[in-house]
């Protein structure tokens, strides 16, 4: 999870060190409602990187 890392940078290189490679990034947005507004606003990206371990 990214929200675990400093930076996707971080991620992807835990990742690696844990001896996976990223094969696919998916991105979605998350919303939050605000009181007073009638539409949410987007609160932060979710990343989700799916991953195949590396064979040596």
């Amino acid at each position: 999870m990214v929200s675990d890392y400093p930076s996707v940078e971080a991620c992807l290189k835990a990742m690696e060190e844990e001896g996976y490679q990223p094969v696919r990034r998916n991105e979605k947005p998350v919303f939050q409602e605000i009181k007073g507004k009638k539409e949410p606003e987007i609160s932060h990206q979710e990343i989700v990187f799916e991953a195949i371990k590396i064979e040596e």
